[in-house]
This record gives structure tokens, C-alpha cells and sequence, in this order.
């Protein structure tokens, strides 16, 4: 489709994916129109107007876009959408803006995708090879969309975060190296509550891989590696792993990360690394591996480590209140994430969880919080499913309402030697409206705690 001008694209929503795709669609001389179901904010509807592109608000208007040759859905719309069904059964081929914006680059691509990890591991590996001197950018899930990334010029490398919803709609697109981090239970409401469907939507980053192409993978996901041992894949099978030695790929040994493949044998101790905790491990071997697969030399890949910091609500130190540390993070949003949280504690926890329950099954963190978690504040509006599931595994469990609510009562409840940690398990959209939005009220409480605390000391 790439050069042809006659073709004709609609896009369905004026998010960020919406909008780059328009762009990029206007730059190629394609025609296109933009409808959104909500109301699209005046300022973009001028920007809509100033490129000669038309759209609709408030509705999908199904006559209107059965004229247009392509459908471009944003990843917000589920398959179950009305509209979408009706365009399927009108034979209207329905892409992502993945798809649509993968058209139009020559550039080596990183696709990284998993239900944690995604953004450390985009970001990380972006990091290494800027560093290194390469000419790379990050797009998708994080920062620009793909399709804002080729508005005015194309990097040599792009390294794309890739969420299960973007990568529904993709037909073609295929990375020069693929990653999958991990697959456990997220967004299940999308995908039926089926854990086949969504590994599926995952599995599609590497469906349409070729001989010379590398598919760096976690080999201790049992949803990842059933699907390495049913295809005859034709392409690079990289493994990291912490549980067991590899001879193609990382693995973690008596405090040290070893990397054996084809181009090289490396170790490193996990001193040296940015990132703490088991799951940070995963996240460093796939970026360190997909940086060596570049062939960049692995003296500009730990120097590019040495000066990496993580993006905020992840694991994030916030401070310490009268010796306590106070922890960010977030972005854990599904119970896997929770895992390598509690996990990496070296100290008891006060734990803030709570928010949108999005099917949880807490068995996989059950132990841990029996182990770990002395005190737990649920913070939500309907704190039933967190109540139910531990109020027997720990010694103070209490609801609270607001992010100052739960930093002020962090503080009343935690004992010397003690850690708080948000890491809420949930969506955030009963209380806030994002996890950023939520990670931000919390460490705006815990630094005014901090600072009314050594008010009073002095």
C-alpha cells in the first residue's frame, strides 16, 4: 500500500494513535477521515481541518466509513465494539496503527511486548543504544506514537512498546527483533477472560518473523515457551532465564547476569545494573540482547547502563519519612507485577493496594503477602476482593479513600524497619484518572509528609 495514493484510510479515534495515523496518512497523500464516538477537543478538530482531512464526533457514522478502503482502529476500541462488527461483516479490512504506520519505515525495529516490564525494557534499550551512538527512537505504548515518529524523519532504529491491544490489529508487521517479557493475567475483560485469547494477542509480535530475525523470550513463562515448543519457528530463539543455564541467550547465576550466544560470552555482576529485583533482571537481559544482536559492543552497553533511570511510578524511591522508605510503584497494575514487588522487599511491608479489579487471582502472591506484608491499606472504591482474599493473612487491614488518606495512615501504621509500598494490584480509574495520575498524588503526600515531619524535628 506504501506509495499509493489513491488508497483511503478512516481512523477511529482521535487519541494519540488517531492522530499520528492521520498525519502520517495526510504526509503520504492518502485521503482520510477521522471519527470519534466522543467529542473531539476544538483544537484538534482545527488541526484536522488545517491538513484538508475530515471528521466526525459524537458517533461512527457506518455509511460514512464503508467509503473509505481501510479501516485504522485505535487500541482503545475492543473487537466487541458495534461498529467494528458491522465493518467486519462489510469485508472492511480493520488494521492498528502498528500496521498502518509500519508501512512507511526502512528502519531496524524492536518490538517489545509482556504484560510487565513493556516500558522499563523500551526505555532501557533506547537508553543503551543512544548511548552507543546509534541513531534510535522509541514510540508506541510510551512517548509519540509510531506514526508521529515518521512525520518528519525516520531513525535507523526504532524501538516500539507493544501492548496486547495494539497488537490485535496487525497483519503484516513484523520486527527485526522481537521481545516477550512475560504473559500473565491482564486485561482479561478484553479478551473474554480467556488466558489463551490474550497470549494470542501477545504471540502476535512474532507471527510473521523470517529467517534472520531474533525472538528474544523469557523461557521461565509457561504461556511463552508452550508456544516456542508448538511452532516451527524459523527464526533466532533467544532465551533469558533466572532458573536454569542457556547456551543461547542470559541467564542469572549466584549474583551475576551471564550472557552466552553466538556473539559473545559476558558476565556481569548484578551490582553494576540499574534496576533491582528478579523481574528487573528479565527486563535488563532482553535489553542488553537486543542491544547485542546489534552488534553494539557490550564496553558502550554497560556504560549505557551505568547512567539509565527508570521511568517514574516504577519501583520508584520517593524518600524517607523518619527512616521508612516510601515506594512508587504504580504501574504495577495486575498481580504479576505485585509479585516482583513484594518480591524484591528485604523488609516488611505496609502495603497500598487497590482500585479497578480487573479479574484478579491473588493466589500467586498469596504466600508472599503472608511472608512480607504486615499491614495492608486498601485504597479504592470497592475494596471487597482485596478484603476477602487477605484479610486472614495479615495483622492490620483498614480502607481509606484518597492518596493523603493512605500516606497519612502509612505513617501512623508503619514500625521502624518497615518499607511502604503502593504497588496497587489494580487499574486506577475508580480514584484517579491514570496510574500516573495516582503514583503522582502519592508522591506529592509522601514528600509533604517528609516535609512537615522535619519541619517539626527542627
Amino acid at each position: 500500500m506504501k506509495g499509493n495514493k489513491n488508497h483511503s484510510v478512516a481512523i477511529l479515534g482521535s487519541g494519540e494513535s488517531g492522530m499520528g495515523a492521520l498525519r502520517l496518512a495526510v504526509k503520504h497523500g492518502l485521503k482520510a477521515f477521522l471519527s470519534d464516538s466522543k467529542t473531539i477537543p476544538v483544537h484538534k478538530q482545527r488541526l484536522i481541518e488545517s491538513m484538508g482531512a475530515s471528521c466526525e464526533e459524537g458517533v461512527h457514522t457506518l455509511d460514512k466509513l464503508l467509503k473509505y478502503d481501510e479501516i485504522i482502529k485505535s487500541p482503545g476500541i475492543p473487537d466487541t465494539a458495534t461498529v467494528i462488527v458491522e465493518l467486519k461483516k462489510a469485508g472492511k479490512t480493520i488494521i492498528s496503527e502498528i500496521e498502518f504506520a509500519s508501512r512507511y519505515t526502512d528502519a531496524k525495529i524492536i518490538g517489545i511486548t509482556g504484560s510487565n516490564g513493556k516500558t522499563t525494557t523500551t526505555l532501557l534499550t533506547t537508553h543503551i543504544l543512544k548511548e552507543a551512538g546509534l541513531n534510535v527512537a522509541s514510540a508506541g505504548n510510551v512517548g509519540n506514537s509510531f506514526s508521529d515518529l515518521l512525520i518528519d524523519d525516520t531513525p535507523e532504529v526504532i524501538v516500539l512498546e507493544l501492548s496486547s491491544f495494539q497488537l490485535d490489529g496487525v497483519i503484516d508487521f513484523k520486527p527485526d527483533i522481537a521481545v516477550i517479557l512475560n504473559i500473565t493475567p491482564d486485561h482479561l475483560d478484553r479478551y473474554d477472560h480467556d488466558m489463551e485469547l490474550y497470549a494470542d494477542a501477545k504471540w502476535r509480535l512474532v507471527q510473521n518473523m523470517k529467517k534472520g530475525s531474533h525472538f528474544i523470550f523469557n523461557a521461565d513463562d509457561e504461556m511463552i515457551t508452550k508456544r516456542v515448543d508448538r511452532n516451527d519457528l524459523p527464526f533466532d530463539k533467544i532465551q533469558i532465564t533466572t532458573r536454569s543455564k542457556t547456551s543461547n541467550g542470559a541467564y542469572f547465576l549466584e549474583g551475576y547476569l551471564i550472557f552466552d550466544c553466538e556473539k559473545l560470552i559476558q558476565i556481569v555482576p548484578i551490582e553494576d545494573l540499574p534496576l533491582l529485583g528478579r523481574h528487573n533482571q528479565y527486563n535488563q537481559m532482553a535489553a542488553i540482547l537486543s542491544a547485542i544482536q546489534l552488534d553494539v559492543a557490550f564496553g558502550d552497553i554497560m556504560r549505557g547502563l551505568s547512567t539509565f533511570q527508570n521511568a517514574p511510578h516504577r519501583m520508584e524511591l520517593v524518600g524517607y519519612v523518619q527512616d521508612i522508605p516510601y515506594i512508587n510503584d504504580s504501574k504495577a497494575t495486575n498481580v504479576d507485577a505485585v509479585y516482583y514487588a513484594l518480591d524484591a522487599m528485604t523488609k516488611p511491608v505496609v502495603w497500598i493496594a487497590g482500585g479497578v479489579n480487573k479479574g484478579n487471582d491473588y493466589a500467586q502472591i498469596k504466600a508472599l503477602v503472608k511472608n512480607k506484608v504486615n499491614t495492608l491499606i486498601c485504597l479504592g472504591n470497592d475494596n471487597k476482593h482485596l478484603i476477602d482474599e487477605f484479610k486472614n493473612d495479615v495483622t492490620i487491614l483498614i480502607e481509606v479513600k484518597s492518596a493523603e488518606e493512605a500516606v497519612t495512615r502509612a505513617n501512623e501504621l508503619a514500625q521502624p524497619g518497615e518499607v511502604v509500598l503502593l504497588s496497587p494490584a489494580c487499574a486506577s480509574f475508580d480514584l484517579f484518572n491514570s496510574y500516573e495520575h495516582r503514583g503522582d498524588a502519592y508522591r506529592e503526600e509522601v514528600l509533604k509528609l517528609k516535609k512537615n515531619k522535619e519541619v517539626i524535628k527542627a
